[in-house]
C-alpha cells in the first residue's frame, strides 16, 4: 500500500496501537513482531475490540479489507510517522543523553506550555518504537511544538530516530557510563549521541548546550553549519553557573533576583533546569511564567521524587 494511502486511514482513525491490551475504538492497530510475541497472531482479536485496521505482515491472517498488508509493520509504523511528520509545521525539539532525558523533557514541555500548545514524548516511549507512536499522537492543527526523548543503547539508533522525527532543535543532557557494552565504550557513547548533533548541523538546526560539560562543549566545536548554539549554565547566564542553595530542594536565582525553590533534588537536576530554562527563553517564554513552570514541576514515576517514611 501506498503510504499515503495509509495515513489516510490513520487520519481517520482514533490513533495507532500495538498493543491488544489497550485498544481503543476506531484505532490502527500494528503488528509488531518481538522475540517473544507475534502480532500477526492478535490481528482478528484488535479488531473484534474495536479496531478499525490491522497492519499485518501476512496475507494469511487477512480476511477482508480492514487487514493493511504490508512486507515489514515496523518499516511501515515507521515510515508513516515520518510521513506525518512532514505534516507539522512547528518546531520539534529532540533530546538525547545517556541520563535526566525524562526529567529534562517534562520541565522543557512544562515551560513551553506556558505559551505554546505543546506535546511531549509520553513516558519513556523514546526508542524505533516509540518514537513512531510519539509522532503519530501528534495532530498538527492542536499543537504548536513537540519535544521529542531518543534513547538509544547503541550507535546509529539516534541517527535512525532523527531520520524519522526530522528534529529542528535538539539537547544533549550529558554524557555518562551507560550502555557501555553496545556502544562499545566512552567514544562509542560519544559518537552515538552525537548522531543528534550530527542532524543539526547538516539541517542547520539549533543546538542547546551546558557550557558546564567539556565533553558535550567539545562534541559541538567539532562540527559546523549549525544554525545556532545556544549556551547554557554559562557564569552570565540565569540563572548562573550553579543552583542558589539545596535543602534537600535546588533553589536558584531568578533574573529579578527572586529565589525560585523547586521540587527537585541533587545537582545534576540543575542543569536539567538550566536546560529547559534555556529552551524557554530562545522560544520567548515569559520569565516570570518559565520560573512558575519550574517551582510548579512535581517530578513523578520514581524519578527524583522524595520519599517520606515513618514519623521521623
Amino acid at each position: 500500500m501506498e503510504i499515503s494511502l495509509l495515513h489516510e486511514i490513520y487520519r481517520r482513525s482514533s490513533g495507532v496501537c500495538t498493543d491488544t491490551r489497550r485498544i481503543t475504538t476506531g484505532c490502527l492497530f500494528f503488528a509488531l513482531k518481538g522475540d517473544r510475541f507475534d502480532g500477526n497472531l492478535f490481528a482478528a482479536e484488535a479488531l473484534e475490540k474495536g479496531a478499525s485496521h490491522v497492519v499485518v505482515e501476512s496475507g494469511e491472517v487477512a480476511g477482508d479489507d480492514r487487514y493493511v498488508v504490508v512486507e515489514d509493520a515496523l518499516a511501515a509504523l515507521q515510515e508513516l510517522a515520518l510521513y506525518h511528520r512532514r505534516t507539522f509545521g512547528f518546531p520539534v525539539i529532540a533530546l538525547t543523553g545517556s541520563n535526566g532525558k525524562t526529567t529534562t523533557k517534562e520541565l522543557i514541555a512544562a515551560v513551553l506550555a506556558k505559551k505554546y500548545k505543546t506535546y511531549a514524548t509520553a513516558g519513556n516511549l523514546n526508542n524505533h518504537i516509540g518514537v513512531p507512536l510519539t509522532l503519530l499522537a501528534i495532530q498538527p492543527d492542536r499543537y504548536e511544538m513537540a519535544v521529542v526523548e531518543m534513547g538509544a543503547n547503541h550507535q546509529g539508533e539516534i541517527a535512525r530516530l532523527c531520520g524519522i522525527a526530522g528534529p529542528t532543535h535538539g539537547l544533549i543532557t550529558n554524557i555518562g557510563k551507560a550502555h557501555l557494552e553496545g556502544f562499545g565504550g566512552v567514544d562509542g557513547i560519544v559518537r552515538g549521541k552525537g548522531e543528534l548533533y550530527d542532524f543539526l548541523s547538516r539541517k542547520k538546526g539549533v543546538v542547546f548546550v551546558n557550557a558546564q560539560s567539556e565533553v558535550l562543549m567539545e562534541m559541538v566545536s567539532k562540527r559546523r553549519f549549525f544554525g545556532e548554539i545556544v549556551f547554557y549554565r554559562t557564569e552570565s547566564s540565569v540563572p548562573g553557573a550553579a543552583p542558589e542553595e539545596e535543602t534537600p530542594f535546588i533553589k536558584y536565582r531568578s533574573a529579578a533576583g527572586d529565589l525560585v525553590e523547586t521540587r527537585l533534588t541533587g545537582a545534576y537536576n540543575f542543569d536539567n533546569i538550566c536546560a529547559a530554562l534555556c529552551v524557554g527563553r530562545f522560544f520567548g517564554v515569559p520569565e516570570e511564567e518559565a520560573n512558575q513552570a519550574i517551582a510548579g514541576y512535581m517530578p513523578e514515576n520514581n524519578r527524583s521524587q522524595v520519599v517520606v517514611r515513618g514519623s521521623n
